[in-house]
């Protein structure tokens, strides 16, 4: 404890009275400080993002220079994110941008941080849809366009389409479809009333699924600092979106077309459920990486 004690007095010295500070030494401080938010590994998870992002390093040349000292400009920035970080800004809001699946997205107040299980269910239709043509795809809740775009960039072949009610986050994925090249249409539009005659042969749907019940076990700067209607439904209604897009898949999707859901791990069975009594058949419920049910495919044939 006295140790844990005099490092902290040392490297508040060294903060106060800035003549040069080492890498690693500002490292132990984000450390230090964000002690009681984040485990060691999250903080230390959380130091590399942001050192990589101001000094232009990637992680392997970042490991290799961490005994070198930090200009004052970049020692202030550094201290900038991290009292970002101890009210529990996420660190992809303070630093603008996420990773997703080999790309940079921007992100802010109005779109959700994408997660890698949404990379699991991108890379599963990538895969299903490698080699096929002439397809129309439909992304239902664009948020910062992580979807589409992605599933654009790996298949140029591919007709790709997105909706979403808020104009703020379609600002923020046409930005984003931009920057990485891809050509995606959007429509500004709420799914819960949406109607139109043109048909798909893929609809994906990320929707909003966290039932307000499950609140409490959520992260702070989720709650804080992420968009509610991107993310709550009513415990009354936990499948309101799930049930309307299948209902606009009935509608909408071509003979052999496919439904991919991104769901609650929570109710994977009475997701399955609802798709089955709508009449959905070839239902596949899929795990993530950490063993819960996540992702469904299902379609009408």
């Amino acid at each position: 404890m006295e140790d844990g004690l005099f490092k902290i007095d040392l490297i508040s010295s060294q903060i106060s009275n800035f003549t040069s500070m080492r890498i690693v030494e500002l490292e132990e401080h984000f450390l230090l400080e964000l002690d009681e938010i984040y485990d060691g590994d999250e903080a230390r998870a959380l130091f590399s993002l942001a050192a990589e992002h101001v000094l232009k390093l990637s992680p392997s040349k970042l490991r290799m220079v961490k005994d070198t000292s930090l200009t004052f400009i970049d020692f202030q920035k550094l201290l900038s994110i991290l009292n970002d970080l101890k009210i529990g800004k996420p660190i992809q809001h303070i630093l603008g941008e996420a990773h997703f699946y080999g790309s940079i997205f921007k992100v802010n107040e109005h779109v959700l941080i994408p997660r890698p299980e949404t990379e699991e269910l991108v890379d599963w239709i990538i895969h299903d849809l490698e080699g096929e043509e002439n397809l129309n795809l439909l992304d239902i809740g664009t948020g910062s366009g992580c979807i589409p775009i992605t599933i654009k960039k790996y298949l140029p072949q591919i007709k790709v389409s997105t909706i979403d009610i808020s104009n703020r986050a379609i600002v923020t994925a046409q930005e984003n479809a931009k920057t990485i090249g891809t050509e995606v249409k959007f429509i500004e539009a709420d799914i819960l009333t949406y109607k139109t005659d043109l048909k798909y042969d893929i609809i994906v749907s990320n929707p909003p699924y966290i039932r307000a019940l499950e609140k409490e076990a959520m992260h702070q700067n989720v709650l804080s600092f992420e968009p509610h209607i991107a993310l709550f439904v009513s415990d009354e209604e936990p499948l309101i979106f799930y049930s309307k897009i299948a209902d606009f898949a009935i509608s909408n999707l071509n003979e052999n077309g496919f439904l991919y859901f991104e769901i609650n791990e929570y109710l994977g069975v009475e997701t399955l459920d609802m798709l089955r009594d709508k009449g959905f058949n070839n239902m596949e419920l899929r795990k993530d990486m950490q063993g819960k049910d996540r992702m469904v495919k299902a379609s009408l044939f």
